[in-house]
């Protein structure tokens, strides 16, 4: 389905069929990934094993792959050798401080440190199967190749959920290292999955479609006092 949508702007039906043929004999390859990265999560910016094994699959396919990016993270390009736009797809790669609470057979049983306390980790919020459909989505269009115009970029971006504190990461840190240039990208596509969308169905909206979270400190200086009396200092 991703990569369905990503080439709708084709108007060769024989291109869009033969994509979505691709994309129906990728579905078993694509579950079997999203459940070895569910069963083996990574919290932000330690998310090594998961970042190596994207790389080797991205190698394998013959991309240009620069790893590690922003620590952990990958990008790989495929260039068609025709002219045309360049376009990034992204995808996060981290789990969450969470213990999964079910009898799956490839539910995690990870622990890792967290804020100094040993912690489960889960994908809780469904980077695994971001991973995977990226993975897949990386597969079928390097196949595809010779139907292609441009460039496209593989984004695999580490410590979505946030860098540890004091820790650089995320997609700031794969910008400064320059994820975004040679070659200079034209536009990224992202997507997240969701429980409130039906089974077979893409949503999409013209701009922005997924929210983010900014987080700031403030440091007050001021006059103490007695919480009975709060007019007599600085909240």
């Amino acid at each position: 389905m991703l990569a369905s949508t990503l080439c709708q702007a084709q108007t060769n039906p024989k291109v869009i069929a033969k994509l979505n043929q691709q994309a129906t004999e990728m579905e078993k390859k694509v579950i079997e990934w999203r459940r070895h990265f569910h069963q083996f999560p990574e919290l932000s910016n330690r998310e090594f094993k998961t970042g190596a094994k994207i790389a080797e699959h991205l190698k394998a396919l013959g991309l240009e792959v620069k790893y590690p990016v922003a620590k952990t993270g990958a990008v790989a390009i495929l260039r068609t050798g025709k002219p045309g736009p360049t376009i990034a797809l992204r995808a996060d790669i981290d789990g969450l401080p969470v213990v999964e609470r079910n009898s799956l057979p490839f539910a995690s049983k990870e622990k890792s440190e967290y804020l100094g306390q040993s912690v489960g980790v889960m994908h809780a919020c469904g980077h695994d199967t971001h991973i995977a459909i990226l993975m897949g989505a990386a597969e079928i269009l390097t196949k595809m190749k010779a139907d292609l115009k441009g460039t496209i970029v593989f984004l695999f971006q580490p410590a979505e959920e946030g860098a540890p504190p004091g820790e650089e990461g995320g997609a700031a840190l794969m910008i400064k290292e320059g994820a975004l240039d040679n070659p200079k990208v034209d536009a990224v596509f992202g997507l997240h999955i969701s429980s409130l969308t039906p089974v077979g169905t893409l949503t999409y909206r013209p701009e922005g479609m997924m929210a983010a979270v900014d987080q700031l400190s403030i440091k007050v200086t001021g006059r103490q006092t007695h919480g009975a009396a709060p007019w007599n200092g600085v909240d």
